[in-house]
């Protein structure tokens, strides 16, 4: 009697599993022919002009406003005195009797209306324009729309940083800058150098000083330098 024959084993390579192929990460929808976008153009396109803070106008307007309290408290106290039976102040007759009696081509009746109407222009102008012009913005950052970070410089303090940069300048013994809404003028003595070449350096470095401030309207650079004689 034999034995029955054993059964024939599997083959371990038939019987592994299929290599498993780990899936792609999904790269998101993109339509054909799209380029990728850039953020830093896009970053550079979103950057937005900030405008000079508003002025609260303190003064100007403590000035009228006390004006008017003056002249219409002293103008209700006499009439409701007047209501009480007593007589008009002297003032207000007064007053009243020479705006009656004078003619209008009078020289202080002339005078009062050129004070007036300058006074009128004068809070026209202070209610249409922001004021502190001593301020410079600065560009908001990239996305703000509108911009929540507004930041300001002062005139002399971009002046003294240019100024500060003029005279590490190689020749430059001495340097003077102003700063204006549109425009930079600096002055400079050239010592050791060639004017020309003084001035050529002196303009890359004012270029270079402005942007670093990141003013939000750059104003022109006017540069002048003299040889010094003495």
């Amino acid at each position: 009697m034999t034995a029955a024959p054993d059964p024939p084993a599997r083959d371990s390579a038939s019987s592994a599993p299929p290599d498993t192929v780990p899936p792609k990460e999904p790269t998101g929808p993109s339509e054909p022919g799209t380029p990728p976008p850039n953020r830093a153009a896009d970053a550079h396109g979103r950057r937005r002009t900030t405008r000079r803070p508003w002025s609260a106008r303190r003064l100007p307007a403590a000035l009228v406003a006390s004006v008017i309290v003056v002249a219409a408290g002293a103008a209700l106290i006499d009439v409701v005195a007047v209501r009480a039976g007593r007589r008009a102040a002297a003032w207000r007759s007064g007053l009243a009797q020479e705006l009656a009696t004078r003619p209008v081509d009078d020289v202080w009746m002339l005078t009062g209306a050129a004070v007036a109407a300058a006074a009128g222009v004068w809070l026209i102008v202070l209610a249409l324009t922001p004021g502190r012009r001593r301020l410079l913005p600065l560009r908001s950052p990239a996305g703000c729309s509108p911009p929540r970070l507004r930041a300001t410089v002062d005139r002399d303090s971009a002046a003294a940083l240019l100024r500060d940069a003029a005279l590490h300048v190689p020749g430059v013994g001495r340097a003077e800058v102003r700063v204006r809404r549109h425009r930079i003028k600096a002055r400079a003595e050239a010592r050791f150098r060639e004017p020309e070449q003084v001035r050529e350096d002196l303009v890359t470095v004012l270029h270079e000083e402005r942007d670093r401030l990141a003013l939000s309207r750059s104003p022109r650079i006017v540069v002048r330098v003299r040889q010094r004689t003495a």
